[in-house]
């Protein structure tokens, strides 16, 4: 491998491997601790997006967004099965995943697929994989996401239609694997309707802005830094997360909205930063006819 290729494999990192290690410490010495779960450990933040040239059929249209499940690890399946209990509640049209189902093990990959095929949405559950879903194996994410029924947005587009409008959903693979091809998905998306993207790492909203067709991104990755300040926001910052952390912002034309997660990375500890279901309603531009 030459010096200026980058390392897809991140088994090979010291850093993967230390981080890795922590991870398989902990759940050993932890997996005896009440793993149970609770409706209180997760907070459900309710946002109101408005797109402009949204047609008035989508209005009040309902996205339920979670991130970062990092199955495994903080995240049993107990907790997983009551998240998406939570999830259901909401009556979401559509659901959307914004990467790293795995942290670093394949195991117990049957318990998630039973867990995830749980979901209903009234018309689909998109996902993006994450650098996580990469460093693990992303053909046995694929796989699981194939058999829960979750349909994969690989650098594609899926389009939802009423009363002859449509929404389009496009997704983005993993940026810090440089699996990302923005151009594949712009040569699908068609011309005219508003589009959504889904995208793990939240800081590529400086790029897809650019494009000026998207009108919302949602984005996860960062954890929200599973530790806040409050007023202040998050000190934990790293790549693909240093400029959009947590919550929503408005970059350019463009809302961006970082969904916290729901599992956790390296510590098993948030302070000020609760696992995160985002339920998002979309509002017309357009009158109601």
């Amino acid at each position: 491998m030459r010096k200026s290729e980058p390392i897809e494999d991140a088994r090979e990192d010291w850093t993967f491997r230390l981080r890795r290690g922590l991870q398989e410490m902990m759940s050993r010495h932890f997996r005896l601790l009440d793993q149970k779960f609770d409706p209180g450990d997760f907070e459900i933040v309710k946002v109101e997006i408005n797109i402009p040239t949204l047609p008035a059929s989508f209005e009040g249209y309902r996205i339920v967004q979670i991130s970062d499940i990092h199955y495994g690890q903080w995240i049993t399946l107990d907790r997983l099965t009551g998240v998406i209990g939570l999830i259901n509640q909401q009556e979401p049209d559509i659901v959307t995943i914004t990467g790293d189902f795995v942290s670093y093990s394949k195991e117990n990959a049957d318990d998630l697929i039973n867990a995830l095929e749980g979901i209903r949405a009234r018309d689909a559950t998109l996902a993006v994989l994450g650098n996580h879903d990469h460093w693990v194996d992303a053909k046995m994410v694929r796989s699981i996401l194939i058999k829960s029924k979750i349909i994969e947005l690989n650098n594609d587009v899926y389009t939802i239609t009423r009363k002859g409008y449509a929404l389009h959903i496009a997704g983005v693979d993993s940026v810090t694997l440089k699996k990302n091809q923005l151009d594949k998905v712009l040569q699908k998306l068609p011309p005219t309707g508003p589009a959504i993207l889904l995208v793990h790492e939240p800081d590529f909203a400086d790029i897809s802005t650019k494009i000026n067709r998207f009108s919302l991104q949602l984005s996860g990755h960062s954890h929200g830094g599973q530790f806040v300040i409050p007023k202040l926001g998050t000190p934990f910052r790293g790549n693909g997360f240093w400029k959009y952390p947590l919550g929503r912002y408005q970059v350019k034309e463009m809302i961006l909205y970082t969904n916290r997660g729901i599992g956790t990375n390296a510590f098993w500890i948030r302070v000020n930063c609760a696992p995160e279901i985002t339920v998002i309603d979309l509002r017309s531009g357009e009158k109601q006819v």
